[in-house]
C-alpha cells in the first residue's frame, strides 16, 4: 500500500463508509481464474445509506496507463463482475445495490484522466447490456487530511 491509499482510505471511512483495502474481484470463481477475470482492486467502499459499492483506484501515475486498462477490463466484464461482487461479498437484495468505479488521481491529471475515460466509455458502451457507468473522480488533493474537517477535529479550533 502507499501512502495516498491510506489517505484515500481514512477520507472515505471518515464519510462513514465501510473500506475493503486490497480486495480481490475475481470474475470466474476457482483457484486459477482465466486472465483478464481477477484483479485487486485498491479498495471497495460500502456506502449503506446510498446502497452503493465503489471499486476505488488510486494513481498518481503521469500516463493512467495503467488506470485506463484497468478500468477497460472491468468495463468489458462488467455484468460479470458485478454478479462476482454480490456472490463473493454476501451483498442482499443485489437488485437494490448499484456497483460504481471511483478513481482518485492528482488534479494536475486532469486533461490525462479526461481523455482515458474517454476511451473506457467506448469500450463499454459497447461490452454488453449493462455498461459499467462512468467512473466518479475525486482529486487527490481535495483528500488529503488539513483540508477538511475530520470527525476527530470537528468544532475544535487547535486541531489536537
Amino acid at each position: 500500500m502507499d501512502y495516498f491509499q491510506g489517505v484515500v482510505y481514512d477520507y472515505l471511512q471518515q464519510r462513514g463508509m465501510f473500506i475493503k483495502a486490497e480486495c480481490p474481484i475475481q470474475v470466474e470463481p476457482g483457484k486459477f481464474p482465466p486472465k483478464g477475470t481477477s484483479w485487486i482492486c485498491d479498495a471497495i467502499a460500502v456506502n449503506f445509506k446510498r446502497r452503493t459499492i465503489y471499486l476505488c483506484e488510486v494513481s498518481y501515475s503521469k500516463t493512467l496507463y495503467a488506470l485506463a486498462r484497468r478500468l477497460q477490463a472491468w468495463s468489458k466484464e462488467w455484468p460479470r463482475l458485478c454478479d462476482a461482487i454480490v456472490r463473493d461479498y454476501s451483498i442482499p437484495d443485489s437488485d437494490s445495490w448499484r456497483v460504481q468505479p471511483w478513481v482518485f488521481v492528482p488534479v494536475g491529471l486532469r486533461k490525462q484522466l479526461k481523455r482515458r475515460l474517454s476511451e473506457t466509455v467506448k469500450v463499454s458502451s459497447h461490452a454488453g447490456k449493462v455498461p459499467m457507468p462512468a467512473p466518479k473522480v475525486t482529486f487527490l488533493e481535495s483528500v488529503v487530511p488539513w483540508r477538511g474537517k475530520t470527525r476527530e477535529r470537528n468544532g475544535r479550533r487547535d486541531g489536537a
